[in-house]
């Protein structure tokens, strides 16, 4: 009797310990996936380079902002997604690389981050009004620059927001650096026990938008990536269906460091030219 009794108590704090643990995913996941820096409006950019402020509308009204590099006689715009973390205060520096290489750079906040509002209580679905905003940014660019100038670059979570809305555009070419199959899929691989896709709100699905894009794909990542591992990223290669492809390895290349390595520097000069 006793037995069954500590059985029953271990069962049920067994049970306890998988319903927090569910909840934790569920009610915690947008501070796991999510790390904006948050910048007063009053905030003054220093840059070396000519830079512009630019704030946007959103389809549901809130206010994105991000900042517009010009460069005389550029030789195309990069429409940038940054990374998870951070604000534009510093990826702005992280972009005059492109800048420096002639190359204009339009980079933003996503809606919470730097300057960028956040949403709206109307908003129902968080995730479409991200890719509502890509397209947003994207239009801007197309306003500014002809299309054919046009270089889409994601980064990390910002590979998602880049691959969308060059499935739903014709830019010159899309680079991927440090790109995930999916949310769901990374979340899979950090909590076996747990049922992740009921719990999920956000999916970002990047290998059903790359289905759809026509344009040049180029997927950079590190084979020490410990973030995204380097398996996925070539698991979402194997997704693209445009003949113009190419999976860049860069060996011992970490989640933040791909510039550092020849691999990078080497091609990057000719991945931009693809068209």
């Amino acid at each position: 009797m006793r037995t069954l009794k500590r059985g029953a108590i271990l069962l049920f704090i067994l049970a306890n310990i998988y319903a927090i643990l569910c909840g934790g995913l569920y009610f915690f996941q947008e501070s796991m996936l999510f790390h904006p820096e948050q910048l007063p409006k009053e905030y003054v950019f220093e840059f070396e380079e000519p830079f512009e402020e630019v704030y946007q509308s959103g389809k549901d009204g809130v206010q994105l902002h991000g900042l517009h590099f010009p460069v005389p006689d550029a030789k195309g715009v990069i429409l940038y997604f940054h990374g998870n973390a951070g604000s534009v205060r510093r990826w702005g520096e992280i972009t005059r690389f492109f800048v420096q290489k002639e190359y204009a750079v339009i980079v933003m906040d996503y809606r919470n981050y730097g300057k960028s509002e956040t949403s709206n209580d109307q908003v129902t679905h968080p995730e479409q009004a991200l890719y509502n905003d890509s397209e947003v940014w994207y239009a801007f660019a197309k306003a500014n620059y002809p299309e054919s100038q046009i270089h889409v670059y994601g980064r990390s979570l910002g590979t998602t927001f880049a691959t969308y809305v060059a499935s739903k555009n014709n830019p010159k070419n899309l680079t991927l650096e440090t790109p995930f199959y999916s949310i769901e899929d990374e979340a899979k691989s950090r909590f076996k026990w747990l049922p992740v896709k009921r719990l999920l709100k956000y999916k970002m699905p990047t290998y059903l938008h790359i289905d759809d894009v026509s344009c040049p794909v180029t997927i950079y990542h590190g084979t020490d990536d410990d973030v995204v591992a380097y398996e996925n990223g070539q698991k979402l290669f194997e997704k693209v269906s445009t003949s113009s492809k190419e999976f860049i390895t860069i060996p011992d290349g970490g989640h933040n460091n791909l510039v550092n390595f020849k691999e990078y520097t080497e091609t990057i000069d000719r991945v931009l030219e693809k068209e």
